[in-house]
């Protein structure tokens, strides 16, 4: 191993004010990237009233692309973790970005259902970013403090699932007061974001590295990694127990971003622009909730150890799934948004949890650990799409069915033993 692996260690503090040293400058790049893929993954979701009305699409057909939606991302989320160890995140972003961008801008060529699912589930390939954001996070920041910063770039990342709910509408809006079709607009709307990733494809490449100490290539790690780490990872129960942790809470979470418009509107019957606001305020908590899961997940950790972070998680999916029943339930518009704010707040606490153990189980396979977690909640979102999908089960039914499998999901995490070799809390290696 090159000794330069050891001029520049990872930070033990997290300071999101600065951008001093290549750890924070990776770290502003890496949040900053992966909101701007989840803005664009999802970029189609508040528009999907006008995408619906102009390709007469049904529940069912509305089912199948939110299903396509997140189908996509559990097989890049799996590759991507394995890219990861091998090559580098720096390289596999870069690389991703740029290719990504491709059908966001395309989608705009679909005239028809068969057409638009089609966009719909290559664009899904966007997600596998997360897996990449983790990884990169946990090697520029020291065990102490991996759950927070891990927390704070996913939920600064995920905020971008709150802003295009509310952004994309005010695009739309002005691309009609331009002049242009609603038919045409959305489709000009959507070149915003494929814009927006190649932006992000050059900083990523030219101002990160993958490590404190440089990129993969530049110390020799990376390619010399040993292979066949997969099987390892699939025996591990505790890596199966956060996938179903991460299934109902991520899992809800990127299938409240497709449906809430859809929702709201009709519901109760609120506008396009009022419902995305309403959708983007659930998306728009991720500037503190997951975070907070992170950090209150470090604390516990350093007082009881990885068991007391699985506890924290166990009760945060409980109370969510308390929350979604009673959204499902809610009499009225002001019930619901109250609701639907006590439920987002425990999901996002849970997302941010669940990742503060995940570099602890495995950490020389951490790309792939983190890459069967990841995928866990896109698997949780298209299961959940089938719900969506039903004729014979209104969306509010669909909630309350996701809310007790939370609730099952947080008793499953509370009974797993999380404690062994990950409860010494070993430095997180890239070699």
């Amino acid at each position: 191993m090159s000794q330069n692996l050891n001029t520049q260690a990872p930070l033990e503090k997290l300071n999101i004010f600065s951008f001093a040293g290549v750890q924070m400058r990776t770290f502003h790049i890496t949040w900053f990237s992966f909101f701007i893929s989840f803005f664009s993954w999802f970029a189609l979701a508040p528009l999907m009233p006008i995408i619906k009305a102009e390709l007469n699409l049904n529940k069912s057909q509305i089912g199948d692309i939110l299903i396509a939606s997140v189908t996509a991302t559990i097989f890049a989320r799996l590759i991507i973790g394995r890219l990861c160890d091998v090559y580098g995140p720096r390289k596999v972003y870069t690389a991703l970005l740029i290719i990504g961008s491709i059908p966001i801008f395309l989608v705009g060529l679909a005239n028809s259902f068969q057409s638009f699912l089609l966009f719909r589930l290559v664009i899904g390939f966007i997600g596998g970013s997360f897996v990449i954001t983790q990884f990169h996070t946990s090697q520029m920041f020291a065990p102490s403090i991996k759950g927070t910063a891990n927390a704070v770039t996913g939920g600064w990342g995920n905020l971008g699932g709150g802003v295009t709910n509310i952004v994309m509408p005010i695009i739309f809006t002005a691309i009609v007061g331009a002049g242009f079709t609603k038919a045409q607009s959305w489709r000009l709307a959507m070149i915003v974001p494929g814009v927006l990733m190649l932006i992000c494809s050059i900083l990523y490449w030219k101002y990160t590295k993958d490590t404190p100490a440089g990129n993969f290539d530049e110390i020799g790690v990376g390619e010399k990694k040993e292979k066949g780490n997969l099987l390892e990872v699939i025996k591990d129960w505790r890596v199966w127990a956060l996938t179903i942790a991460y299934a109902l809470c991520f899992g809800m979470e990127i299938t409240f971003d497709n449906v809430a418009s859809l929702y709201f509107t009709d519901n109760f019957k609120m506008g396009l622009e009022q419902a995305g606001l309403l959708a983007g305020s659930f998306g728009l908590m991720n500037i503190f909730a997951r975070a907070m899961g992170g950090y209150f997940a470090d604390k516990t950790g350093a007082k009881y150890g990885i068991t007391g972070k699985g506890l924290m998680l166990s009760i945060c999916l409980i109370l969510e799934g308390i929350g979604i029943i009673a959204f499902a339930n809610a009499p009225s518009l002001p019930i619901a948004i109250a609701c639907m704010i006590g439920f987002a707040l425990f999901l996002k606490m849970a997302n941010g949890a669940t990742y503060s153990i995940t570099p602890f189980i495995n950490p020389k396979n951490y790309g792939v650990v983190a890459g069967v977690v990841g995928a866990g909640g896109n698997i949780g979102g298209m299961l959940m799409g089938f719900l969506f999908k039903r004729i014979d089960l209104t969306y509010s039914q669909a909630f309350v069915q996701i809310g007790i499998a939370a609730i099952v999901a947080g008793v499953i995490v509370g009974i797993t033993r999380f404690k062994g070799k990950a409860d010494v809390m070993p430095e997180l290696v890239a070699v």
